[in-house]
């Protein structure tokens, strides 16, 4: 496996080692990845079983450095970052425990902060979802919104679903709605990963006939949403951001720069045929511009493995370099991969069957060969989880579940994978992170066991997650009357990431007093560290409230707000360009095309293979 001088000097900086993979040294092999649920065209269960395969021929080559992990983590201080003082140091990282009956306790002040807005006063859910209905306004929203704001979500959602039900039962009954309206029978708020807010806003445009969309996510979200609305005919149905401001995000930033497009026209140059697999957190413009210059497909952290499978099969592995970008880490995950299975020696029938039916060992070498993954690309949330948060997982979480977003680099995605091995964590999107624990917490609840149980989940990736987490094990143990099963989500915070609270003028911890350990807001960066571990994704907490309240109300008011609605568009750099000829805006949405007819079809569109 290549690994590239600028890669090694962040792994470096940030006092992360390798794992030694059959005597070389690489970065630990993903079980890249079980399938979004929402994604009906891939069989879950087999796909599963696919991974769990892949997982345990990965531990057979790492089985013997992974065994001294534990031990080098403690060991290895020369590349570790420097310790906090000791007023800062946490014993534990803090989480948040769910319990029959909608009982929640948090742990910590971190913790707390997160529970503290999961049941919004209900006057603020009825009114604000008074004026969506009444205003025909839908808000399609990321998992990782600001806990206050996913709280209220949640609640106007279910909400609405309460009404949709009296008012069937009122019309059953041969009656009308007591408030002279309707209650659209399709929710008019979604809180999902970023590919599904694109398809929600359009049902919500079909079946509830929306008049705008309001949009709570970074710009490039907003962007596609309204491009995904056009394609299906909404385009006269305006999208709106939370915030006038810029709404940045660091993993697509940095693909839209001139580094970015220099990589893909090198890559493109190349005598091989050339198909860039571009991950679909980025921006409209990105792609656009990524077509006009080589062939492009997007891709999600669910559907990435088998999207460069299918390529390189009927492309022919080769002939096809395959350009992944710009998520790094993802890219040296699936490189990875490849390299656990041609040196475990897996026979070309059992690649076949458990890989890909046109694949064997000669043409898994050949991808795996014919792969260019971009080397400056990362999501400054899932970069941060580090020495400080694996030591921390190791010496005190040993019986917990793990879950990891793909993106997790170093040896907290380590940590994850030989979970997976025993179904004990998961690796994927944030989809497959709540679908596993929502299938642990439905297993326990099923059970007959009378003991109490308490399932412990390291949430690996931005904690705006919990909410619907929460709401989800809440559902399940009621659904099932269950009295005797909680589930503690954990939030791994460095303690470099945590600041004591002083009391007075005194030094904390120094002389004996007590401290508190809470999470900083400027001062750490929303929970961030650079020696590792990130709570909170500041972009997206760019999203608030009181932001989506004041765009409600304006929308209320739109024939004297025109003007400041305006500056809530999503970004429009494409409008009326045109690249190489063609419209830029479709040039965008290609990739996005080619997407969905690979999900729908399991083969890569052939207008894009000539």
């Amino acid at each position: 496996m290549f690994i590239r001088p600028d890669a090694i000097q962040r792994l470096t900086t940030l006092g992360r080692r390798s794992i030694t993979l059959a005597g070389h040294s690489r970065r630990a092999a993903s079980s890249l990845i079980i399938p979004s649920a929402s994604n009906k065209n891939f069989n879950n269960s087999a796909y599963h079983e696919q991974t769990k395969l892949l997982a345990r021929t990965i531990a057979c080559n790492i089985n013997h450095g992974a065994s001294h992990l534990h031990q080098r983590t403690l060991s290895s201080t020369a590349s570790a970052p420097p310790s906090a003082p000791p007023a800062q140091q946490i014993t534990s990282f803090p989480s948040i425990v769910i319990g029959p009956n909608h009982t929640l306790s948090p742990q910590g002040s971190f913790a707390e902060a997160q529970a503290a807005f999961l049941e919004p006063p209900m006057e603020l859910v009825e009114s604000l979802l008074d004026q969506l209905i009444d205003l025909k306004v839908g808000i399609v929203a990321h998992y990782y919104m600001d806990v206050e704001l996913q709280g209220v979500l949640h609640a106007m959602k279910r909400r609405q679903m309460e009404l949709l039900h009296h008012q069937k039962l009122q019309e059953e009954d041969g009656g009308v709605t007591t408030t002279g309206r309707r209650i659209p029978e399709y929710p008019l708020v979604s809180i999902s990963d970023s590919l599904k807010m694109g398809d929600d806003a359009v049902q919500m445009c079909t079946q509830n006939n929306v008049s705008s969309i309001i949009c709570l996510g970074v710009d490039f979200m907003s962007e596609s949403v309204s491009a995904i609305m056009g394609k299906n005919d909404f385009k006269h149905v305006p999208v709106y951001r939370a915030t006038a401001k810029h709404i940045g995000c660091s993993l697509a930033e940095s693909a839209e720069g001139d580094a970015y497009k220099a990589w893909l026209t090198k890559s493109a140059a190349s005598d091989k045929k050339s198909l860039h697999v571009v991950y679909i957190n980025t921006s409209l413009e990105t792609k656009a511009i990524s077509s006009s210059i080589i062939p492009t497909i997007t891709c999600t952290s669910s559907n990435v493995l088998q999207t460069i499978l299918q390529a390189s099969a009927q492309m022919g592995p080769e002939e096809l370099q395959i350009c992944y970008g710009p998520d790094t880490y993802m890219g040296d995950n699936l490189v990875s991969l490849l390299d656990a299975v041609i040196e475990s020696g897996w026979s070309d029938e059992r690649i076949k069957e458990d890989l890909h039916p046109f694949h064997d060992q000669t043409t898994i070498q050949s991808l795996r060969d014919n792969i260019n993954v971009y080397p400056s690309g990362n999501c400054v949330v899932h970069h941060m989880f580090g020495h400080s948060v694996v030591e921390t997982v190791l010496n005190d979480y040993k019986d917990a579940y793990v879950t990891a977003h793909l993106e997790v680099p170093g040896e907290m995605f380590q940590i994850a994978l030989r979970k997976s091995l025993d179904d004990e964590g998961v690796v994927g999107s944030t989809s497959n992170i709540l679908n596993f624990i929502e299938r642990k917490v439905e297993d326990a609840a099923k059970s007959t066991a009378e003991e109490k149980q308490r399932l412990q989940f390291i949430l690996g990736t931005e904690a705006g997650m919990v909410t619907s987490i929460v709401r989800s094990v809440q559902d399940i143990l009621d659904s099932n009357a269950c009295q005797n099963v909680e589930a503690e989500i954990i939030f791994p915070v460095s303690s470099e990431a945590v600041m004591a609270v002083e009391e007075g003028d005194a030094a904390v911890g120094g002389d004996g007093t007590d401290s508190l350990g809470v999470v900083p807001g400027v001062a750490g960066g929303e929970g961030c560290s650079t020696a590792g571990g990130c709570a909170t994704c500041p972009f997206m907490k760019m999203n608030d409230l009181d932001a989506v309240q004041d765009i409600v109300d304006m929308i209320s008011q739109s024939s004297g707000n025109e003007l400041q609605l305006s500056k809530h568009l999503p970004p429009n750099s494409l409008n009326g360009r045109k690249i190489n000829g063609k419209d830029a805006v479709e040039l965008g949405i290609e990739p996005i095309v080619f997407m969905r007819e690979f999900m729908m079809g399991k083969r890569i569109s052939d207008e894009l293979v000539k």
